[in-house]
């Protein structure tokens, strides 16, 4: 796994002061968030659940554009969360960020949801440097999605690839203090690896609030770089480990296949994004 920073929202839309306005959406849970920025604020965002994100999304697009006043072709980009997570949410979100940049003509930017999910708990939480935010959301089958990461001054390390893996893997990996972020396994991580001398947190998943501004703040700071994701080749992050992944061999009697890819030793350090 290489690594690299997460800048606080504050120092994403610093980077992207000078550029126009941004729509950031995110469909990976049954909580519809979406975001305007342009010129470096936050010019309005709507956070809600829904029962089909198909039938409520060009709606809330609507309603964010009007409140800012902006229409869709005054788009510079459209970032949209890749996942994982649900698969319908994932494609419905995907398919409508494609057509608008058909549409308009605007960038298309992809962002991890989990990307979004971390760092809009650290937006949330004064929590201390060091501490390691763990993403989880059910992923069926008796697994988790599930990507870590570590508070930095300057916002959050990543330190893993998202992957499918066992809870209990997941919990067996975990030694320092922590904040779980997600859905209901989230607390089941949490209640896994909780012990005397070590601090557990749980984020409640209610208040990710601030997860379609994150996914705007990360679009917009990667446009103004010039970062952006064709529509041909931008696809979901479904990331279903395939099953030979995790057969038991002899130096691996647990079948345990996350083991690379769950290192925090492993680390090569990329710009703040």
């Amino acid at each position: 796994m290489t690594s690299r920073v997460l800048c606080k929202v504050n120092r994403l839309l610093e980077q992207a002061a000078a550029t126009g306005p941004v729509l950031g959406l995110d469909t990976s849970t049954s909580i519809a968030s979406l975001a305007l920025i342009a010129h470096g604020k936050v010019a309005a965002s709507i956070a809600r659940p829904v029962t089909s994100h198909g039938a409520a999304l060009p709606g809330a697009v609507d309603e964010l554009l009007s409140a800012a006043g902006l229409a869709i072709c005054g788009l510079g980009a459209i970032a949209v969360g890749t996942g994982p997570g649900s698969y319908t949410g994932l494609r419905i979100g995907l398919s409508y960020a494609k057509g608008i940049a058909m549409a308009s003509g605007c960038a298309l930017v992809g962002v991890p949801s989990f990307d979004a999910m971390a760092l809009a708990a650290l937006e949330r939480n004064s929590t201390d440097s060091g501490w390691l935010i763990c993403v989880v959301m059910d992923a069926r089958k008796g697994e988790v999605y599930a990507a870590l990461y570590r508070v930095v001054p300057d916002g959050l390390e990543k330190l893993s690839e998202e992957v499918v893996i066992a809870l209990e893997h997941l919990a067996s990996r975990i030694t320092e203090d922590v904040m779980f972020v997600g859905d209901q396994r989230a607390k089941d991580a949490a209640a896994l690896v909780e012990s005397p001398g070590r601090r557990v947190a749980v984020f409640e998943p209610g208040t990710l609030d601030l997860r379609g501004v994150c996914v705007a703040a990360i679009g917009a700071a990667r446009f103004t770089r010039g970062e952006t994701d064709r529509a041909a080749s931008l696809e979901p992050l479904y990331i279903r480990t395939p099953e030979a992944t995790f057969k038991p061999t002899k130096k691996n009697p647990a079948g345990i296949g996350t083991e690379g890819v769950w290192s925090i030793e492993r680390k090569n350090s990329f710009g703040c994004i």
